[in-house]
């Protein structure tokens, strides 16, 4: 076991039931930032702690293992006992639990094979598994019994036990773009402002975009805009804390005209600054604002 790391490292083993919702807890954990493996050999744990230290690209490190590396699981205890040798780390084990009878139900809704019932009834592999792991049930520095929690609850309480302000994800995109040029694909909300007096019909302001002050008065100087505007901004304000509490983790604003140069930019610039009175990161981004120049 090597002992030498450039920084501390917290790394969390998520194991536990097979159904009992690892999938999305390791989800959860990339979305917090942290360098995420599943289904790993626990004798391959310290080699992949090395390689991450030597990257230097993160601290933290999460990992599933489970019942699914078989002859290998039972190392994983021994494992844990050398990382605990390792000033520079902290480990702990998330262990995810539920009875036998919502494991049932979760494998027949979602006809997947038990790992250890492949030639056997489902609730003999359920039994069987729940022996193997008792051994590291039993040393988890947390459980989580996902009986009767939603996919939304458990990824929920995981941030709440492990994520900090710095690492939730949650962000707020806000996008000017041309419909000549193609709608984005990725955006959450889209608003068409193809409506608005268009500035390229304004010799003086044609050749300008929707970052120049010239062109924002032009668009937020006609009265349309000013009721529009306001309007959309508050159902904005209303509804984003809806996405946050539904678990999302960014939102994409995509705001269009015609070819993403004047209007969009200009209300999409103007959206992007007054939602940072939200508390959650906005990024604003122009998609489309030099494609005039090509």
């Amino acid at each position: 076991m090597s002992k030498k790391a450039n920084s501390p490292t917290d790394i969390v083993i998520v194991s536990g039931m097979s159904g009992a919702g690892k999938s999305v807890a390791i989800q959860a954990f990339e979305d917090m930032g942290y360098f995420c493996l599943d289904n790993m050999p626990p004798s391959l744990l310290d080699k992949f702690y090395q390689l991450v230290q030597e990257s230097g690209t993160t601290n933290k490190i999460a990992v599933v293992v489970d019942i699914r590396s078989r002859i290998f699981y039972d190392q994983l205890l021994r494992i844990l006992a050398d990382f605990e040798d390792v000033a520079e780390m902290k480990s702990q084990i998330l262990f995810l639990d539920a009875t036998d009878m919502e494991l049932v139900a979760r494998y027949k809704e979602t006809r997947r094979v038990h790992p250890l019932a492949t030639n056997g009834r489902l609730i003999q592999g359920i039994q069987e598994e729940r022996q193997l792991v008792q051994p590291v049930y039993q040393k988890a520095s947390l459980i989580i019994d996902t009986t009767d929690l939603t996919a939304k609850q458990l990824r929920e309480k995981i941030f709440n036990d492990f994520a900090d302000e710095r690492t939730d994800p949650f962000h707020i995109v806000v996008m000017s773009f041309g419909f000549k040029y193609g709608v984005p694909i990725d955006a959450d909300d889209m608003m068409d402002v193809r409506f608005l007096p268009n500035p390229f019909y304004i010799p003086k302001l044609k050749s300008k975009t929707g970052l120049q002050q010239a062109v924002a008065d032009y668009v937020f100087d006609q009265p349309m805009t000013k009721d529009f505007y306001q309007q959309y901004l508050q159902l904005l304000t209303t509804i984003i804390p809806g996405y946050y509490q539904e678990g999302k983790a960014s939102l994409t604003i995509a705001i269009g005209c015609t070819g993403g140069q004047h209007r969009s930019v200009a209300i999409a610039q103007k959206l992007g600054t007054d939602l940072q009175q939200l508390p959650y990161p906005v990024e604003i981004i122009h998609r489309d604002i030099d494609r005039h120049q090509q």
